[in-house]
Parts: C-alpha cells; structure tokens; sequence
C-alpha cells in the first residue's frame, strides 16, 4: 500500500511539475481577464471538476476576487440569472466536451463575458469557445485503471491555486483584508485578535518605582501572581523588570533582597509589545525570546523610555485564547 501511495504522489506531482513548465504568456492573459472583472468570477464544471471549480471559486473569494460556482445542470434550467455582463467566467473540463458545460456556453458568449478554459484538452469543443485556455492536460492519472480522476483534478486544483495567488499579489491583497474574510476559528483570532483585547489593565499590572525595596517588589509579585513585576521612573515609564529568575540570582550573589532598591534588582529594558499589536505577534515574541510574559506600553521596543504601561499579558493568555 505504501508503494500504491508513493506512485500515486508521485504521479500527480509529475502532472503539476509538467504543467509549470509549459505555462506561458496566456496564463498572463487570464490574470489580466480576471483583474480586470467588474464583477464576480463564475466558475464551472460538472462532477470531479465541478468539485475543482466550487474549491477555486472559495479559494478566489477567500483571497480578494469575488467568485460563484454555477452549477453547470442547474444553469440550463435558471441559474444562468445569476450572470451579468460584468462577470468573467472559468470553466473546467478535463475532455473539454463536457455537455452541460458546452450547453451553457452559448449564453456566456452572448453576455459577452470573457471565458477562461482549465482543459485537458485544447481542441476541443470548450477550448474553441474560449478566449483565453489555459492546458491542465496530464500524461496519465494516477487511478492505474485509467478512468478515476486522479492527476488531472490535482493539475486543475493547482492551476486554480496559481490563479488565485498571482491575483492575491497583483491586488496587493494583504494579512488585514485577508482577516475580514475569515472572523472564525483559530485562523480569524491569529489575524484579528489584538494584544488589547487580551491584556490585563488598571490595578491587574505589577509595577514598582524604582525607588521602592526589594521587599516592596516581592509583596506586589505576589501579589499579582504573574511571576516578576514591572520597575517604572518617577516619570511611570517603564524602565525595568523583576523576575524570579532576577531574585534567584541576586540571592546566589548574596544580595540582600529586602533593602535593596527595585532599581538594583531589575533587568534594564524589559520586551514589551503595543496594544494595537496582533496577539499572534505576541504569541511569536514570547516564543522568540523565551519568555512568558510582556509588558504592554505605548511605545513599545527595547530602548531606554518605552513610555506609559497599559498592561500586561501572559503566555496562558494567550493559550486560553486559542492562539496555541
């Protein structure tokens, strides 16, 4: 079975590698028809391809370009109002003679709207139909009948990918437009969940001046229950941090922890974020820096006057939050 894997893998990855090689000026093309749609992209294509074409639709409006899936039986008997002048439209066929899709092409051509072919076969009927055809043809499918669609649905899903993603970089379609799409699930809180949103504020942040004992930082670490606390100036900028680790060290010095000043037991320029920061920027800071904790200022960085404290946020955080 593991060989029956290997040759299947094998198989299709060939079919997407011969494939890329053989792309040219009219993939161009195509992006061009597509960009410059007013409307929305309605792809088409019936059984395995139709499957193909609802992913690339999704994988398109996921991504920036608005697109619909028709289905192709269902247009010829009233879907086909769902299209305007305005749109651009995708058509799937491995044989290129698919006969719903051919039945419904002569509508497409009467709105006028541009017609791009993912067909295995250039020939055909739907690549005569096409301004622009774009060759998903493979050399076998890895099905060792023949006859199940394998390769050939793997190089029209791929040529979908490389449509949506040469779209994505030519709109300029960044991480932000990306979240608006996608609110649910972890994916939506890694791009839209913010470090304020999550951070602990007011009364919750551990701090000290500067000036206070160290017997003033223990009580207040304690208090809080976030394992070291903040040192700020006279000024309330934040200047240092106190952990457990620095204690433990002053201790193995021999350091009397109780009269010494927090400005002596601090660590200067302690890692801190901004609140308007994504929580998953956090998330990788902690991880980057092998810490648990950061402060949150209103200038955050690592420099001498990181500005006022606004809060405070913990790896559990953002556990509890699902970013982990």
């Amino acid at each position: 079975m593991l060989e029956v894997a290997r040759r299947t893998l094998h198989l299709e990855s060939q079919a997407i590698q011969a494939m890329a090689d053989r792309l040219d000026g009219r993939f161009e093309v195509a992006v061009d028809l597509l960009l410059a749609c007013r409307g929305r992209v309605v792809v088409t294509g019936m059984g395995k391809s139709g499957l193909i074409g609802q992913k690339i639709a999704a994988t398109l409006s996921s991504t920036g370009t608005p697109a619909l899936f028709l289905h192709p039986a269902e247009g010829s008997h009233g879907d086909l109002g769902m299209l305007t002048r305005q749109d651009c439209a995708i058509a799937l066929s491995n044989s290129g003679e698919t006969a719903e899709v051919v039945a419904i092409m002569p509508v497409v051509k009467r709105l006028g709207i541009p017609l791009i072919g993912l067909l295995g076969r250039i020939n055909s009927t739907l690549a005569k139909m096409s301004d622009v055809v774009l060759d998903v043809s493979v050399a076998r499918e890895a099905c060792p009948l023949g006859l199940a669609p394998t390769s050939s649905t793997t190089a029209a899903l791929a040529m979908g990918d490389a449509l949506a993603v040469s779209l994505l970089e030519k709109r300029g379609f960044n991480a932000d437009q990306f979240a608006l799409f996608h609110p649910g699930g972890s994916l939506g809180k890694k791009l839209l969940l913010k470090v304020a949103d999550l951070m602990h504020t007011g009364s919750q942040i551990p701090l000290v001046p500067e000036h206070e004992s160290g017997r003033e930082a223990i009580l207040e670490m304690t208090a809080k229950r976030f394992g070291m606390t903040g040192v700020v100036n006279r000024a309330g900028a934040l200047v240092g941090i106190i952990t457990d680790g620095d204690l433990r060290r002053h201790l193995e010095r021999g350091s009397s922890l109780l009269t010494q000043k927090a400005g002596e037991l601090m660590t200067a320029n302690p890692k801190t974020i901004a609140p308007e920061a994504l929580a998953a920027e956090a998330l990788h800071r902690m991880e980057e820096k092998k810490i648990t904790t950061l402060f949150v200022c209103s200038e955050s960085g690592d420099n001498d006057n990181l500005g006022a404290v606004v809060g405070v946020i913990h790896l559990h955080d953002l556990l509890q939050a699902g970013l982990m």
